[in-house]
């Protein structure tokens, strides 16, 4: 009789350990995010102080503010290369065509360098500050005398000098290589303020797609009519300067909005994942691909073995390289 009562204690004390250990992970489900993300002090995210709407605002306002600057350079440029630094048609238009591109190229560094090394937070964090001093180099270029050429005395113009080009084309390219780390960090930051494991919270992150659009919108919007009448009409200065202070009071959002980000960190170098899938696709061209998917190699985990992404489901696509997934014999 004492044996059987004391297994009924134990037995009692186990189900209540176990009611109580049941109730704790439900209640850290409830109150933590369940994607893997961290505060800024790299906690846990409390679903109730971080991310979500609360957050979306500065990261909708620094888009809005780095668009209408961006734009508010890049629209009216060739103007500004032919009237104020004297070059031709053609130079003018090879200029902003090479600018432009390089905008486009410098987010593959931006991507990489957030999603390997610094994540996103830091890459934009930083690539703004360095968009900020080339917004202002360029200010300075156009509105200090000895950083621009004189003005035409009727059709004769004085070229600019190799130190006037110099400082111009620094503040532009400085453009560039900011444009870099935001473009590609800003919607991807964004959508990790929204759980992917919450219902609720992933059917928002596709409103927060539209919103982000219209912010873009509005910027271009701005940048094309009221920022061009002012550089066309008021003086480069001016109009160089305006989307300066737009840039500073982005960068100025997005740190305000600081402990209310959720972040995601960064899982490592892409570009190494990539070879090893082609790698490993290579040395497993010839093994036979089993038709039922539950026998191809899989974390048990609902994470990613990459630290700081969610795993993804089995797919019908690309079946070419589920020779990869193959278990080693």
């Amino acid at each position: 009789m004492g044996v059987e009562g004391e297994g009924s204690v134990e037995t009692a004390l186990l189900e209540e350990g176990n009611t109580v250990l049941l109730q704790s992970c439900k209640e850290s489900e409830e109150k933590y995010t369940g994607d893997g993300s961290v505060d800024f002090w790299g906690r846990p995210s409390v679903k109730e102080n971080t991310g979500n709407w609360r957050a979306c605002p500065f990261i909708l306002g620094n888009e809005c503010c780095e668009r209408l600057a961006f734009y508010g350079i890049n629209t009216n440029l060739v103007t500004y290369l032919t009237k104020s630094l004297h070059q031709g048609n053609a130079a003018a238009a090879k200029s902003v065509t090479t600018w432009a591109g390089t905008c486009y190229v410098t987010p593959l560094l931006g991507a990489v360098l957030a999603d390997a090394y610094w994540g996103r937070y830091w890459t934009i964090a930083a690539f703004s500050t360095i968009y900020f001093i080339g917004m202002t180099t360029l200010t300075l270029s156009a509105s200090v005398s000895l950083l621009k050429p004189l003005s035409c005395i009727g059709s004769v113009c004085v070229a600019a000098s190799i130190g006037q080009y110099a400082v111009f084309f620094l503040g532009l390219y400085l453009i560039a290589l900011g444009t870099g780390g935001i473009k590609p960090c800003v919607s991807s930051f964004g959508a990790d303020q929204f759980d992917d494991t919450n219902p609720k919270e992933k059917k928002k992150k596709c409103s927060f797609f539209n919103w982000f659009y219209f912010s873009i919108n509005v910027g271009l919007l701005v940048s094309n009519s009221v920022i061009v009448w002012v550089q066309d009409n008021v003086g480069w200065g001016w109009g160089f300067g305006i989307p300066t202070v737009f840039m500073g009071l982005a960068i100025g959002s997005f740190f305000y909005g600081t402990p209310l980000y959720r972040f995601q960190k960064p899982g490592g170098s892409p570009v190494t994942r990539m070879c090893q899938v082609v790698v490993a696709s290579l040395r497993k061209l010839r093994k036979k691909v089993p038709l039922d998917h539950s026998h191809l190699y899989e974390v048990q985990d609902r994470n990613s073995a990459i630290q700081g992404s969610r795993r993804l489901e089995y797919t019908d696509e690309f079946k070419y390289i589920s020779c990869v997934l193959t278990k080693q014999q």
